[in-house]
Order: structure tokens, then C-alpha cells, then sequence
């Protein structure tokens, strides 16, 4: 799988993801640190990356999109914040269920107790 993550969160959750053998960027590291979410969105889509952000506006884009990619997983408010223990919930729960969801095109949102997968498009 191949990530793309969002200056919403830390440069180093895409580091870990690289560790952990994933194909992950970080915008920054790609000259996209100052785009707009809609150039985000456009570049995940192009590359075929799942979008990883905190920034609940992607829902929103993929809402009026109305398609089947790009994935997204959102750490929503609540949510653990610090890049290390997002990795561990990344690397818990990207295994099965979660990854065939992402891989079918879905929206992913992790909350504090939860985690919630919506198949794409939303309102298909």
C-alpha cells in the first residue's frame, strides 16, 4: 500500500510507515506542504496513495466526489496524536478488515475508542 500523509499530521508517521516497509510520503516532502486540500486530494488520486490526515475536510471532498478512491483515513479529534502511537494503531489494525476496505476504497476514521469504515463512494 501506498500512503500519503497530510500536514495535519507529523512528517514522522510517513518515516515510521517507510520503516515498516510502506511506500508513504509526507506533503512536505514533496513540495505539497502548501497546496490546498484539493491538490492533496488530486495527487493521492493520481498516485493511487491512501490519504492520511486529521483533517476532516477530505470527507467532506470525498462526499462530493463521489467515487471509489482515494482512500482516506482520518485521525479524528480525540484521536491519538502522537506519530509513534499512530503508527501502532496503523500497524494493529491495517491487517484485514481495514486493508481490504482501503484497497476497495473506503474512508477510515479513527477516534479515541473506535474505528469506523465507510465503503466508497459515500453516497453511492
Amino acid at each position: 500500500m501506498k500512503f500519503l500523509v497530510d500536514n495535519a499530521l507529523s512528517p514522522k508517521l510517513s518515516d515510521l510507515l517507510t520503516n515498516y516497509g510502506y511506500d508513504a510520503y509526507h506533503v512536505r516532502n514533496i513540495g505539497l506542504q502548501h497546496a490546498t486540500d484539493q491538490e492533496i486530494f488530486n495527487f493521492a488520486l493520481k498516485e493511487n496513495r491512501i490519504l492520511i490526515s486529521a483533517d476532516t475536510d477530505f470527507g467532506l471532498l470525498l462526499s462530493q466526489w463521489n467515487q471509489k478512491s482515494p482512500s482516506v483515513i482520518i485521525f479524528r479529534k480525540g484521536a491519538e496524536r502522537n506519530p509513534f502511537k499512530q503508527m501502532e494503531l496503523l500497524k494493529v489494525n491495517l491487517v484485514g478488515k481495514v486493508e481490504e476496505a482501503l484497497k476497495k476504497g473506503s474512508i477510515v476514521i479513527i477516534e479515541k475508542n473506535r474505528i469506523r469504515i465507510k465503503s466508497l463512494p459515500i453516497h453511492g
